[in-house]
């Protein structure tokens, strides 16, 4: 069996994983300090050896994506790549022994987000369910002390601190799972966000936050050669599982990290910048729907689904699909270059970069609509 790395056998990228994982590796990597680079490197080689294994057990089992009106793919397409994500960020956290009380609570979370998704992969379970279990998995990471720091200490200030972490994590990782639309989106803007949350992560110290950043990079870069292929179309999907996880462990990250001191405006606006995608397609779709009653309560608008989402809408306005694609990407990396710009910006500077951001996003609103409305193919 080949792998898709250059044609290099898939045994001869194990024989690889193992060599490097071994005891006189690791010392070596720690006295030399490219931790950052290790992590990056192995995320990547075992997400890119494990997916071609998942594909294999996804057909075996018939775990497959079969095409319906709502979805563009021609043919039933293996699931399961969510499975080689979640072993290669958790196997490169593991293997470099970054363990403290936040990351013991992701992980955990990460890995009841995984149970629940890959049987909702393999079996289909409601909305409501997934909903409760993001919601447990969000309750875990607070308990693990990953929490907004955003008012004064007191009863009023502690629940509102609670309440809007949940609503972060449940609308960063419900957005991502929607952008899960078309080949190789959801898994290239996943490697574009974590690239910028480590790149503000070694800019403010956070070793810790840039290992996981590095992490998840080389885990969707390692899954993304199988996902998004200039010819053809994708060898296997993400599935709920491998988006879901993707956008909650991100979500997680942002709420971990230290973005600015002593100024909240640099410190809202980072993130919110380096997230700007899914933030935007989350607020828009969001209030489509209950503008035009599709949706009128929290159950409806967990259970809708439609092509009304950031990149079927792009996707009227281009025609294609991997254009489509690539538009996105540069736009969700343009507004990462103005999060890291923000590093050493005043207050009125990070005002006009999110300014700037929604102007961006305006437009795209602006021009769906002069865009046909019926040739979203699928």
């Amino acid at each position: 069996m080949k792998s898709l790395f250059g044609g290099i056998p898939l045994a001869m990228e194990w024989v690889l994983i193992v060599a490097i994982a071994t005891p006189p590796v690791l010392k070596w990597v720690r006295l030399q300090g490219i931790r950052w680079l290790y992590i990056l490197a192995f995320s990547f080689l075992m997400a890119h050896a494990l997916t071609p294994l998942c594909r294999w057990a996804a057909l075996r089992f018939s775990i497959l994506d079969v095409p319906d009106a709502r979805k563009k793919h021609g043919a039933p397409t293996p699931l399961l790549g969510g499975v080689a994500i979640y072993v290669a960020f958790i196997s490169s956290m593991m293997i470099n022994n970054i363990i403290d009380r936040q990351v013991l609570a992701i992980l955990l979370a990460s890995s009841l987000l995984f149970l629940v998704g890959l049987i909702d992969d393999i079996k289909g379970l409601k909305a409501r369910i997934r909903l409760g279990a993001q919601v447990a998995a969000a309750v875990v990471i607070m308990l693990g002390g990953i929490k907004l720091n955003l008012f004064p200490p007191g009863l009023l200030g502690d629940s509102m601190e609670v309440f809007l972490t949940v609503v972060w994590i449940l609308g960063i990782t419900n957005a991502m799972n929607f952008l899960d639309g078309m080949d190789g989106l959801a898994s290239g803007l996943s490697a574009i966000i974590s690239f910028f949350l480590g790149m503000v992560a070694f800019q403010t110290n956070q070793p810790f936050l840039g290992w996981f950043a590095l992490a998840m990079l080389g885990s969707s870069l390692g899954f993304l050669p199988h996902n998004f292929l200039l010819k053809g179309p994708a060898k296997i999907f993400l599935g709920d599982l491998g988006s879901t996880l993707m956008g909650f462990i991100l979500a997680c990250l942002a709420v971990k990290g230290e973005w600015a001191q002593n100024d909240p405006i640099v410190s809202f606006a980072a993130p919110v910048l380096i997230f700007g995608v899914p933030i935007f397609d989350m607020t828009h779709t969001t209030i489509a729907r209950i503008v035009t009653g599709k949706v009128r309560s929290v159950r409806e608008w967990v259970e809708h689904t439609g092509r009304d989402h950031f990149h079927h809408r792009v996707y009227r306005m281009l025609g294609k699909s991997k254009l489509t694609v690539l538009s996105i990407w540069a736009y969700s990396a343009c507004l990462g270059v103005s999060a890291v710009v923000l590093r050493n910006a005043r207050t009125l500077d990070a005002i006009l970069l999110v300014l700037q951001g929604i102007v961006a996003s305006l437009l795209f609103v602006i021009l769906e609509f002069r865009a046909p409305t019926d040739n979203y193919k699928g």
